[in-house]
């Protein structure tokens, strides 16, 4: 099987750990929604100025709602893991300009610390008028990870403070239905 080229130049992983300070100093009360991305199927990818966001379905027109890697008992998609976010200063340190983070493979990326220390499972959050509670389901990187950006990204975001701070990203799920735009504000609620 022939494996697709990267994104971007992969950065090696002093590069990377060189970029950690920027990273770890994203605010920890409130930040800003920089890209919001829909994945219509498996390996597509689309960044959208807004989108709907819905118990029910998850991020509207996304895979999640057709099936995903968990479900319930009863076989629908596991909520626990229906919105995917990422720090979005990780994911410029990884991939640089925006137009190269939708192969993440995540719905938002915040500018926001996501660690478990400032959002550990079951803090309420609040953007544009959606609610999200954190859920404990871990988010890893993964080949496809690798194949898009690096092997050392993809080390950077799973071992050692990468894995301690959650730089690959956090699971959430929505508690209340509504509409979040590129630009809104993410902040703590409880």
């Amino acid at each position: 099987m022939t494996r697709p080229a990267p994104v971007v130049t992969p950065l090696p992983m002093e590069e990377l750990r060189q970029a950690l300070p920027q990273i770890l100093a994203a605010p920890k009360d409130e930040g800003e929604v920089k890209a919001i991305v829909i994945r219509p199927a498996p390996g597509e990818r689309r960044m959208v100025d807004q989108a709907e966001l819905s118990l029910a379905g998850g991020v509207h027109g996304d895979h999640w709602a057709k099936g995903c890697w968990m479900s319930t008992e009863d076989g629908q998609p596991h909520p626990d893991v229906q919105i995917c976010m990422m720090n979005a200063r990780c994911i410029e340190a990884i991939a640089g300009e925006p137009e190269n983070w939708a192969p993440a493979g995540d719905n938002l990326f915040i500018d926001m610390d996501l660690s478990p220390a400032n959002l550990p499972p079951g803090t309420r959050l609040a953007l544009g008028t959606v609610e999200l509670v954190t859920t404990d389901k871990l988010h890893a990187g993964c080949q496809d990870f690798i194949d898009r950006y690096g092997r050392d990204a993809c080390l950077f975001v799973n071992t050692g403070e990468g894995k301690t701070h959650r730089l690959r990203g956090i699971y959430a799920r929505v508690t209340k239905d509504g509409t979040v735009k590129r630009g809104d504000r993410m902040r703590k609620i409880g």
